[in-house]
């Protein structure tokens, strides 16, 4: 009897420890589904606009992975149709909800929306949010008419439209300069701040995370090479000092002039032979490689250089030594000290181009390159940091 009762228990308890271990692994089980719930919730999806003058590129990501990306090419006859850059934005939303649309795409999924930043007023960069006194500003064209005030404006409609929020990241208007780097020598002309921002601010942060060091702890050189050349000096977290890229001053790039003789260029301007829309144009447009060789594609100066055209082997040569000595100023404005120079933009794929400005400014601080520019991806980055809660969203 006693044996009987002690095969009962042991079947009992056997009975038991397998239920506990079923009961272990549904409580498992429902773990695990709801981290990976969670870590679905947490994931950020974002519709990136990027408008440009004849074009408007837009990506949508899930985190910093691309689900898909589109260039919507628009004629001169379609954009001809409107007086202003403002009138253009019905047709341009018609045209990124009607793609969302034959895509399948469910906007109502989108977490933001993310514009790229026109010509506002001066600002620090950053992540901002499209705020009403922001969205004035960028259909005024505070600074300019441009097509990409029309990023922040259709951000703002579609975000609204589903109730999420909407970003400006880092626009070419960033202003970080310190006050003594804006003197320029004539009170009535001080130096701006015109450059690559979203491309610069996005090496340098990425830099910054590869090495695991915050992005303010460091003082960087960032080079970028593209239709324009910025070269700018990075320090706690902000570019104190930038050649600018557009009409300002600094190396002469592919279709840009960068730094000219002023006493020349003022003879030029009143000797009666061109307009100022000419004179301009050869500083903006008609400048650089442009002026010198009728080209703006670096590949094809190579190409000439390398097939033993004199005057584009100087003109190659001219362009990295201009390049070079922006460096070394820059590594003047950080007092030398210099943890790291980024060279990015599309001219930074030629490896020729790397390695004669290494020979030329390495002894300064060791190189990291970055090929190419992407400014989708970097603006669905400078949401991320806001939602996620590594940065703050700035104030307009």
């Amino acid at each position: 009897m006693d044996f009987l009762v002690e095969m009962d228990l042991e079947a009992a308890d056997e009975l038991v420890s397998a239920g506990i271990d079923i009961v272990v692994e549904k409580a498992a089980e429902k773990r695990q589904h709801r981290k990976e719930q969670e870590e679905k919730q947490m994931a950020v999806k974002s519709l990136i606009i990027n408008p440009g003058s004849t074009s408007t590129k837009i990506g949508v990501f899930e985190d910093e992975n691309l689900l898909f990306e589109e260039t919507l090419r628009h004629s001169t006859e379609e954009i001809g149709q409107y007086a202003t850059i403002f009138d253009q934005k019905d047709f341009r939303k018609k045209i990124i909800t009607d793609l969302l649309e034959s895509k399948n795409f469910d906007v109502k999924s989108l977490n933001v929306v993310v514009g790229r930043g026109g010509m506002l007023k001066p600002i620090p960069g950053g992540t901002y949010a499209v705020t009403d006194e922001l969205l004035a500003d960028l259909k005024k064209g505070v600074q300019g008419q441009h097509a990409s005030n029309l990023g922040g404006i259709l951000a703002r409609e579609i975000g609204d439209s589903v109730g999420i929020p909407s970003f400006i990241v880092d626009p070419v208007v960033v202003d970080e300069l310190m006050p003594i780097a804006r003197y320029s020598g004539v009170p009535e002309l001080p130096r701006t701040s015109v450059f690559h921002a979203l491309n610069q601010k996005a090496v340098a942060k990425r830099y910054a995370k590869e090495t695991g060091k915050p992005y303010e702890s460091l003082r960087l050189i960032v080079v970028h090479m593209g239709g324009g050349v910025s070269v700018g000096a990075h320090e706690n977290g902000k570019v104190v000092d930038v050649f600018n890229a557009l009409d300002g001053d600094g190396a002469f790039s592919p279709e840009r002039a960068g730094a000219v003789p002023s006493g020349a260029l003022i003879k030029m301007c009143f000797s009666g032979e061109y307009t100022e829309k000419e004179i301009y144009g050869k500083v903006v447009g008609k400048g650089g490689f442009n002026a010198y060789l009728g080209t703006n594609d670096m590949r094809e100066v190579t190409k000439r250089a390398n097939e033993g055209d004199e005057k584009a082997v100087e003109a190659k040569q001219a362009f990295l030594l201009q390049v070079a000595k922006d460096i070394g100023s820059m590594a003047c404005v950080l007092n030398g000290k210099v943890d790291q120079i980024i060279v990015t933009g599309g001219i930074a794929y030629g490896a020729d181009v790397v390695a004669a400005l290494k020979e030329r400014a390495e002894w300064i601080a060791p190189f990291t390159v970055y090929p190419g520019e992407d400014e989708l991806l970097a603006l669905a980055q400078g949401a991320i940091r806001v939602l996620s809660g590594e940065e703050k969203a700035m104030e307009y």
